[in-house]
């Protein structure tokens, strides 16, 4: 692994990039490509460098580490994975926080019952397996199941985005389950997150703000951000319209690169 220079020494200061993966660093649920990979390494000289995911650490490590043989937490100053809900500076962990100690068991099984219930009876061309898979910061909701094939998902965003199903479903969550504080998130091309409101993409700013505070902290005056689902209720939407960042609308990893290396001068 090449060397970084320390975090306040980047050749730009005060700055920091910090990436959603699916369809951002990685084709969705694919891996990162070599140029992709070289891009963020010679961006980490310029830069801090981040990445902030929905999913979990080890299906960033299966996207991204892997690809580079790596440990993925070696190739990014700052890991996010749940928004943040775990997290990782230069390696080592910061505190982390759990969605079953905020809600408690039993409204938990509540929210869980109606969710299997609804897609027990739906009326959908294909389901497959894990419909519901819990993470430590939030539930991730597939009414296709997320063990469905490449070819599958892509079938599926195309129905989804014809018939709705997930926004249905989102609507019917919020009405039985609004009382709850709880903020339902489309992404991907087959599921939606659920998590207490405030705990979207936003959250690790939190981090970013308690690091600075540390004896020789780094404030970070320029935060960009880039992601694919900025639009209203994608999951990339409140961090890129948060005034403490520089939200950056990408369309594919191809568009990063492009987009990177046009703003950052690589």
């Amino acid at each position: 692994m090449p060397s970084y220079p320390p975090l306040e020494s980047r050749e730009l200061k005060n700055t920091i990039a910090l990436f959603d993966v699916d369809k951002t660093l990685t084709p969705a649920r694919g891996n990162a490509a070599p140029e992709m990979l070289d891009l963020l390494a010679r961006l980490r000289q310029k830069v801090v460098i981040g990445y902030v995911g929905g999913s979990n650490f080890p299906k960033q490590q299966e996207q991204l580490g892997d690809p580079a043989g790596v440990d993925v937490r070696e190739l990014f100053d700052f890991c996010f994975p749940e928004n943040g809900l775990t997290a990782y500076k230069l390696g080592d962990p910061l505190p982390s926080t759990s969605f079953i100690e905020w809600i408690g068991e039993e409204r938990y099984k509540e929210l869980v019952k109606f969710i299997l219930h609804y897609i027990a009876d739906l009326e959908i061309p294909v389901k497959r397996g894990t419909f519901l898979e819990f993470r430590n910061g939030m539930i991730n909701v597939s009414p296709i199941g997320r063990n469905a094939s490449t070819q599958e998902r892509n079938d599926y965003e195309k129905f989804d985005l014809e018939h709705k199903i997930r926004e249905k479903f989102v609507s019917a969550l919020k009405e039985k389950f609004g009382h709850l504080g709880l903020t339902f998130s489309i992404g991907g091309q087959i599921s939606f997150d659920v998590f207490p409101t405030g705990w979207d993409k936003t959250y690790c700013l939190g981090h970013l703000e308690a690091e600075a505070k540390k004896p020789g902290g780094v404030t970070y005056k320029d935060i960009h951000f880039f992601g694919d689902k900025t639009f209203p209720g994608g999951n990339d939407y409140e961090i890129y319209e948060d005034p403490r960042t520089i939200g950056h609308s990408v369309t594919g990893p191809d568009d990063t690169i492009k987009q990177v290396k046009e703003i950052f001068g690589l």
